[in-house]
């Protein structure tokens, strides 16, 4: 019997718990409920362009139908299963789930117009991106905006607190920390924009996607026109012309935009990580964690090092996907299959990494004594605005100067310039308004 220690994925054991929210969009159940809700709303749109041999069907009997999927069971889910091991084909097995719904209702005289002229491929490449735009749509995209909306709190919070930036791992010039979250901040905004906007794509064409069947059946109704406003009216577009599946080339690109914003939240995972390992950070304690088994002390950043690992995981597989699916030998292969059934891997490793930081996020306490000692040990960053100010003056030489300055193995602190400043051949005002640049004011708009 499988259960959480028995399971060999950490998606259905250890993490379970995490990614409940996602089993409704990307389970095997998941994906027989998308394959029935598309086929029911196909067989409804069939009937509303009153065909001669399938008429307009009744109100009640749309809302049966739709309850077929809106009420969609597990129990629902193993019976397509059961009868999957008759007909070794699971998109034929849900055809025959909803043929049996219609017995001995009103609706049995026209079961042949279930999956009518249709290939597997005209539900699957409908079906799993109708659940992928849900669930992003649902649990996906509020997880970042949560993200999202922590960093600009944070960026608020702390954007007039001074910090020394590090380039190359060098001293360099004052930032502060709220403004170094608000990079990410609109890093990650920009690029959840980005995901938003990308229309999700669906392939509904018949066998090889010129409504070869469906033409000859009935000439006179524009198909193309048809399959568009069923796609449309689930929120997808529809891609034309196609071969038997879908070009997968918005679901790349949805693919890419999703690893682009782990990408950027792993790189800031790894700063915070940095900074809590210099003492800028302290996290609060919660009672009964233990950060070691060997020294008690530790409180570990397991949350950031948690997302770092988990993005990762996504991150592969997203690449994989996204490289993979828009390649197909000539019409089709069935390659594209195996991948699709996994779309729920990775979106359940990166919603594991976004609660793992958002939980991170929210223990961080500020430890302004550490950035303040940080910033004073480091006076050397003031040379930039003496020297650009040396130079407003025409001072010949001053990058010079400042670098002979600053490169000594004495170390530079505030006396020492105060000391430079005193003896430059520059007016009294000059030199008081070099005098009050301090590692600790020069941060230029960093605060707004």
């Amino acid at each position: 019997m499988l259960s959480q220690l028995s399971a060999i994925s950490p998606i259905d054991g250890r993490y379970r718990s995490k990614v409940n929210e996602l089993a409704p969009y990307f389970s095997e159940y998941g994906l027989f409920k998308y394959r029935v809700w598309v086929e029911i709303e196909y067989f409804i749109a069939l009937s509303s362009l009153n065909l001669p041999q399938f008429p307009a069907i009744a109100e009640n009997d749309i809302a049966f139908l739709q309850k077929i999927y809106l009420e969609f069971s597990e129990a629902d889910a193993q019976e397509i299963k059961d009868i999957e091991k008759t007909t070794n084909h699971d998109v034929k097995a849900v055809e025959y789930f909803i043929k049996k719904q219609l017995k001995n209702t009103a609706l049995e005289e026209y079961s042949e117009f279930v999956h009518f002229g249709l290939t597997s491929q005209d539900i699957n490449n409908t079906a799993i991106p109708f659940s992928l735009q849900l669930g992003l749509d649902e649990v996906i995209i509020p997880a970042y905006k949560n993200i999202l909306e922590q960093l600009n709190t944070c960026a608020t919070l702390w954007k007039t607190i001074p910090l020394l930036s590090r380039t190359h791992g060098q001293a360099a010039t004052p930032t502060t920390m709220g403004k170094e979250f608000a990079v990410y901040a609109e890093r990650l905004r920009i690029q959840l924009e980005t995901l938003i906007n990308t229309p999700i794509s669906a392939k509904f064409g018949g066998a090889t996607g010129a409504f070869n069947a469906h033409k000859l059946a009935f000439p006179s109704i524009n198909w193309p026109e048809f399959g568009d406003h069923l796609v449309a009216d689930l929120g997808l577009v529809r891609s034309y012309p196609t071969t038997q599946i879908d070009h997968y080339d918005q679901l790349a690109a949805i693919f890419d935009c999703l690893r682009r914003m782990d990408v950027i939240l792993m790189d800031f995972a790894k700063d915070v990580w940095q900074y809590i390992s210099m003492d800028f950070f302290k996290q609060k304690i919660v009672a009964g964690e233990i950060g070691s088994s060997a020294m008690p002390h530790k409180v570990n950043p397991i949350d950031f090092e948690n997302a770092e690992g988990n993005f990762g995981v996504a991150n592969a597989l997203l690449d994989h996907f996204s490289n993979k699916l828009p390649i197909s030998r000539l019409q089709r292969d069935l390659t594209d299959s195996t991948v699709l059934r996994n779309v729920g891997v990775p979106l359940s490793h990166l919603l594991i990494a976004l609660k793992s930081l958002e939980k991170g996020m929210s223990k961080l306490i500020l430890n302004e004594e550490a950035i303040h000692a940080d910033l004073n040990k480091n006076w050397a960053v003031t040379a930039e605005a003496i020297q650009t100010i040396l130079r407003r003056e025409k001072i010949e030489g001053a990058y010079e100067l400042l670098k002979d300055l600053t490169r000594t193995n004495n170390g530079i602190n505030e006396a020492s310039i105060q000391a430079f400043v005193a003896k430059l051949d520059v007016s009294d005002q000059v030199k008081m308004e070099i005098a009050a640049i301090t590692p600790f004011n020069y941060l230029g708009y960093a605060a707004d």
